[in-house]
């Protein structure tokens, strides 16, 4: 059963989109650890999947491979026991993929939500971080506002959208559970928060 616009009445699944910089995976944390839910970040799965960091996937089996690997892994989260809550932040490309999103959609007691920026403040986070310097997409700024551009309407699709522009991680944290009072996620007790074994360290955008 859902509410208003397709939200889940009890979501037992939160999943974060967003470009990158948009704080998916520190405000994702947050949330959980607020939730008592478990955590996941997709481009963290990713790296453990392969043993490998993005930058080296893009570098040695390229962009193509990297998303093989991404879908892969948000459908083995999604498919998860229905049982388990957690939060899941996605790599800002998962939504290029047709059938990621449609995946997404289908998912039951899922609650989507954007996280949303001006794209110069996306960057200009990207760019502050200690991994910036292998992010070569962040030289190429009309290649990133083409991305960007090409996903918005697929972000858009989310069923809330909560603006992060000027505001602290638990800022963004508060803003979002403002938004559920509505839905009430379920508190589960002590979170599993997890990063991988690597650092975030992708050169993709």
């Amino acid at each position: 059963m859902s509410g208003p616009a397709g939200i889940p009445a009890k979501p037992s699944r939160i999943i974060l989109t967003g470009f990158m910089g948009a704080g998916k995976t520190t405000a994702g944390a947050l949330l959980a650890r607020r939730l008592g839910w478990n955590f996941w970040d997709s481009d963290f799965l990713v790296e453990a999947r392969a043993a490998m960091t993005i930058a080296n996937i893009f570098e040695r089996r390229g962009e193509a491979a990297f998303r093989d690997l991404e879908a892969e892994v948000i459908r083995e989260a999604g498919n998860a026991d229905p049982g388990e809550h957690f939060v899941l932040a996605l790599g800002g490309g998962a939504v290029e993929r047709a059938e990621t999103r449609d995946f997404l959609a289908s998912l039951a007691d899922t609650l989507v939500i954007f996280l949303e920026a001006p794209l110069e403040t996306m960057i200009a986070r990207c760019a502050a971080h200690e991994n910036a310097q292998v992010r070569p997409v962040l030289a190429d700024r009309a290649r990133l506002a083409e991305r960007w551009q090409q996903r918005l309407p697929w972000y858009r699709q989310a069923h809330l959208t909560v603006q992060t522009d000027g505001l602290s991680p638990e800022q963004v944290v508060e803003r979002i559970l403002h938004k559920l009072e509505a839905v009430r996620p379920e508190p589960t007790g002590e979170a599993r928060v997890s990063f991988g074994t690597r650092g975030k360290t992708g050169a993709r955008a």
